[in-house]
Formats: structure tokens, sequence, C-alpha cells
């Protein structure tokens, strides 16, 4: 699909509007922050879209795929999927819906907790997940437009406005990151023996 180039920057000829009519520095500086990071999703958002749906996915479903594929017990609660990913229930509902009459995840209980419904990658989900990685890697990720130190810095930043934002548990989540990573390699460690 893709969009036309714009015949100047966007963003920069907002800042200096809202200088002009506002004089107002710190809002002009942080609506360009918000436009610059809306047109770069956008820019992105259309370039992982195409690649997606060429595996007949939408990102949300190629999220879920991926979170699957690469969970230790390739399961995660239904919860888990809306409160991590920020989804709401009934759109996980229907992601795993659609996962599930593609034949890339199915529905199975909790072991512990007969409240609890949990996705199940199946092999034929992981296939389609890997595939769609490797693609979206070559195309989109390997691809973008910044130094790896700049990504890098970029990120740092984001992650300091999300944080800001309340978006994560600031004080926890280095912790929660580590389970997942130990977890990980201890399922890593176990299947190659």
């Amino acid at each position: 699909m893709g969009f036309e180039e714009a015949p100047f920057d966007v963003v920069e000829a907002s800042r200096r509007v809202w200088l002009e009519r506002w004089d107002e520095p710190a809002a002009a500086s942080g609506m360009a922050v918000y436009t610059a990071i809306l047109r770069s999703y956008q820019l992105l958002a259309d370039q992982v879209n195409d690649v997606v749906r060429a595996h007949d996915l939408t990102f949300p479903r190629y999220e879920v795929l991926t979170w699957l594929a690469t969970d230790p017990d390739s399961s995660l609660s239904l919860s888990w999927i809306s409160k991590t990913l920020r989804i709401p229930p009934a759109t996980v509902t229907n992601i795993i819906d659609r996962l599930e009459d593609d034949k890339l995840v199915r529905r199975v209980p909790h072991p512990s907790d007969a409240r609890t419904t949990l996705a199940e990658i199946t092999a034929r989900g992981r296939r389609v997940a890997d595939e769609a990685t490797e693609d979206l890697n070559a195309s989109v990720y390997e691809r973008i437009g910044l130094s790896e130190a700049k990504r890098n810095r970029l990120v740092d930043l984001l992650a300091e406005l999300r944080a800001k934002g309340s978006e994560f548990d600031v004080e926890r989540s280095g912790e929660v990151i580590e389970e997942v990573r130990l977890r990980q390699a201890d399922h890593r460690r176990s299947a190659s023996a």
C-alpha cells in the first residue's frame, strides 16, 4: 500500500506554526514529539501490515502468535494476553477465535485453574509465526533507517516516556523481564538435553 512521500517535513512545519501561533515552546515540542511518533508509527505500521498480511495475519494476531511461540509452555492465558498486550478481553477472544479457525492455536484448559482458558500454539501456528518473523526481520526491522546506536537511544527515550506515563510497572519491570528470560533459558536447556 504505502504512503506517497510528503513534499516537506510536516512535523517541523507544525512545530514552527505552533510556536508562531501560540508561542509556547514546551507545547510546541510536545506536539512535535506526538506528531513525530504518530507519523513514524503510520510509516512503520504500513510496512509491517504489508508483511503480516502476506501471511494472512493482522499485527495483533501476529503478536499473540509470536508470544505463544516464544513461551516455554507454548501457551498463555487469555487474561495474560489481554493485560500484557493491552488488548481488550473481547478483542482477545476474537483474535483467538480467528487463530483457532486457521488452526494456528487451540484453546486448552489450564492444568490447575478450572476458571482459566489457555491459548496454545499449534505446530502450524509456530511455523507461520516463524515465517512472518523472518519476513518482518528482513523487510522491515533490519532496514529501519537508524544506526543500531540510534535505535537503542530511541528505545530508551521512548521507555522513559512510557514509564513517566505509567505504561508499565517501573519498579518490577527488570525483575519480571529477568524471570521471563530465565524461564526461556531453562526451557532451551531442557529441550536440548
